[in-house]
């Protein structure tokens, strides 16, 4: 096998770009558009097609999407059908196939992200409800999410990219519900599975709890107070401290004295005013603690005139992957200066973290508690791009505008299934109307894109369309079938499906699938076969990202908020994986025949 230039090229850019998404130290999108710009120079990608990504209808249609998923959320729809179908007394068993099905049926017409941080703060109060760990409903919540997006068209990026990659190489997209047959089967199936099956296979250790004491499902958090010059911890030893701290069920960590971290836990060090306890607790244990000695927050006391005389409160939110905190410092994000919030501390999946607080690096799964107003707190909470993990109120519902948006969307909906308008025009009619009544504030408005999904896609499309373009997809797909050579050509659709889907696991799903989409085709057209019931398989497999918590952005959601560790995703993913394979597999050949 002989590259050209170009292949070359193209080949070393694209095992560059996948070594540093599977690597995750930086942003997708960043990667992508570095990758973009690399090839331009290069002279891989011709600079007249560098940024037609950007105008391509996937693109559009992901954005606008994501605009009409606020525009649910904000009508108060997704509530209401949560409050109807969500009960706390049900069994464990009922009460995971029950969210399941719900989170998977709103996944189906909305942004799965969206609609599993809807549902995410419902879950967790009925656990606590309960008194068991959340471990054990939200990963079967963040799966059901992610196979419900299988469903239509619009339910998750790598759809709207296949129907898209369709209409150019055949002249005619993917309709609204040609994925439905063999999506729905597999969600029914997988929702089946994780409602019997699945949620038996998380670690005992994640959800085991004391009945007789406080929910610990959150893990505790990191820390610091301030040693004040009223404090009764003056003058003792950090070790004389044991009594206390047992006593509001927390664990000193260590010292900070003049910026510097002392040795150990420095048991033996005589406290000093202004040093810095570094402390591991639940949010109350926090604040006990802090009332008991008179210690003080370290923002709270920097800020103190912000926060003196408020009707102060406490919220818990996690951080999203693409959020605006996400890979920023503490100190860098100003809360208390321009939001007057103060960051308490960090939740980290129970993993200790020995910088200072306020040079800590905010990750994606983290839990962050937060002390301020209940106005302070919401717009906080919209600033760094978080989501709450209890029903806060943090936005106004329009809920007087329920029907009406859902009639707008299901008469959009009709109409682009009927051919009679094109889908982001539709789609787009649906935005205005949601903008004009309000339901979505203009200032909201580009707050709802993603926007890292965005130039993530529209960076990727002309490296893809250059890689197809210069043969790449061709030599990729004829290694394929050589694979497969003497074998029925369902045995090329499986090995295809099994690549895409390790592929999707380990990188984002809308980067597996612009690459995939060419490579199926080409594999169709060498094995003379109909190219659908290939692109249908490269769709469902590179949704399905089940064995780590980086696959899926709805995995790293509940990271967090579940305590999960790395390796407790592919106990229940690996057999999903496997099932769904064994169940699109036969589907896809009973609806798209080869």
């Amino acid at each position: 096998m002989t590259l050209t230039m170009d292949q070359t090229i193209l080949f070393s850019i694209l095992t560059g770009l996948f070594a540093l998404l599977i690597w995750g130290r930086w942003r997708y999108d960043l990667v992508a558009f570095s990758a973009l710009m690399v090839s331009i120079i290069a002279g891989v990608v011709p600079v007249e097609q560098a940024f037609s990504g950007f105008g391509h209808p996937a693109t559009v249609i992901i954005a606008l999407v994501l605009i009409v998923s606020r525009g649910l959320t904000n009508s108060g729809v997704i509530e209401l059908i949560a409050s109807k179908t969500v009960d706390a007394s049900r069994a464990l068993w009922a009460h995971i196939g029950i969210m399941a099905g719900v989170s998977a049926v709103l996944s189906a017409v909305m942004n799965n992200v969206a609609a599993l941080a809807l549902l995410m703060p419902v879950d967790l109060k009925a656990a606590a409800k309960s008194a068991r760990s959340p471990a054990l409903t939200l990963m079967p919540l963040s799966f059901a999410s992610i196979l419900g997006g299988l469903v239509t068209l619009i339910g998750t990026p790598p759809n709207i990219i296949i129907a898209a990659y369709r209409e150019k190489t055949m002249g005619e997209p993917f309709g609204m519900f040609d994925f439905t047959p063999v999506g729905a089967a597999c969600a029914l199936i997988g929702i089946l599975f994780v409602t019997l099956i699945g949620w038996r296979l998380i670690p005992k250790a994640r959800t085991e709890i004391d009945a007789g004491a406080d929910l610990q499902a959150l893990g505790d958090y990191i820390s610091e107070l301030k040693v004040m010059e009223d404090s009764t911890a003056i003058g003792q030893r950090v070790g004389e401290l044991t009594e206390e701290s047992e006593k509001h069920n927390v664990q000193i960590l260590g010292l900070i004295r003049n910026g510097q971290r002392l040795p150990g836990v420095a048991r033996r060090y005589l406290l000093q005013a202004d040093d810095l306890l570094v402390i591991e607790a639940s949010p109350e244990g926090i604040e006990s603690f802090a009332a008991a000695l008179k210690l003080g927050y370290v923002e709270h006391i920097k800020g103190h005139e912000i926060l003196e005389g408020q009707n102060l409160e406490m919220a818990e939110v996690v951080i999203p992957p693409g959020a605006r905190a996400e890979d920023r410092t503490v100190s860098s994000l100003q809360l208390l200066r321009l939001q007057g919030v103060s960051l308490m501390g960090i939740s980290r999946q129970g993993r200790r973290f020995r910088e200072k607080l306020s040079s800590a690096r905010i990750l994606a799964g983290d839990v962050l508690l937060l002390l301020g107003s209940n106005d302070s707190l919401a717009i906080a909470a919209q600033r760094l791009g978080s989501l709450p993990l209890a029903e806060r109120g943090l936005q106004l519902i329009q809920r007087k505008f329920a029907g009406w948006a859902t009639l707008a969307f299901a008469v959009a909906i009709l109409l682009a299934s009927l051919g009679l308008i094109y889908l982001p025009v539709a789609l787009g009619l649906v935005v205005i109307i949601y903008v004009g009544s309000g339901i979505v504030p203009i200032r909201d408005l580009y707050r709802s894109i993603e926007w890292s999904v965005i130039v993530l896609l529209g960076t990727l499309i002309p490296i893809g369309q250059a890689l197809e373009t210069s043969g790449g997809t061709t030599l990729i797909a004829g290694q394929l079938v050589a694979l497969s050579d003497g074998y029925a050509p369902w045995v090329a659709l499986t090995l295809l499906m099994i690549i895409t889907m390790t592929l999707s696991d380990v990188m984002n799903n809308t980067a597996t699938a612009v690459i995939a989409a060419p490579i199926a085709v080409d594999v169709a057209t060498r094995l003379g076969a109909n190219p659908d019931p290939f692109l249908m398989a490269v769709a469902v497999a590179a949704s399905c990202a089940f064995l780590t918590p980086i696959g899926h952005k709805n995995n790293t959601l509940i990271m967090g908020p579940g305590g999960y560790h790395f390796g407790d995703y592919w106990r229940m993913g690996l057999p999903l994986e496997i099932l769904v394979i064994l169940v699109a597999i036969p589907m896809i050949l009973l609806v798209w025949p080869l």
